[in-house]
């Protein structure tokens, strides 16, 4: 099962920029694929983007398209999470999860998809 360890977060006035980074442990991190996901206080963790292990196949929750960019390294063994345009309702704990496989926009949206998480980190965007 792969480690996983988010960094990056922290405040950022509304329309700035942060770029979340998550560290995996394991030789085979480039098989997996790979989610952000964000949780707010007294809201249910929400689906924010993931891609695919190879390929490049990438999905996104319709409120951050646009603004949001999920990629990876590879050799770095590590995903990434751009954001920009932030606006105060992305104010949430982010979190990385992978799984091994890549599915439907449904599957990849479902966190108990996902076998592995990391601890999260803040993100704070104020007006």
């Amino acid at each position: 099962q792969v480690q996983l360890v988010e960094s990056g977060g922290g405040l950022v006035q509304a329309g700035g920029s942060l770029r979340l980074s998550c560290a995996a442990s394991g030789r085979t991190f480039s098989s997996y694929s790979m989610g952000w996901f964000r949780q707010a206080p007294g809201k249910e963790r929400e689906f924010v983007a993931a891609r695919s292990g190879g390929g490049g196949a990438t999905y996104y929750v319709d409120s951050v398209k646009g603004r949001f960019t999920i990629s990876r390294d590879n050799a770095k063994n590590t995903v990434y999470l751009q954001m920009n345009s932030l606006k105060p309702e992305d104010t949430a704990v982010y979190y990385c999860a992978a799984r091994p496989t890549w599915g439907t926009p449904a599957t990849m949206a479902n966190r108990y998809e996902y076998n592995g998480w990391g601890q999260g980190t803040q993100v704070t965007v104020s007006s």
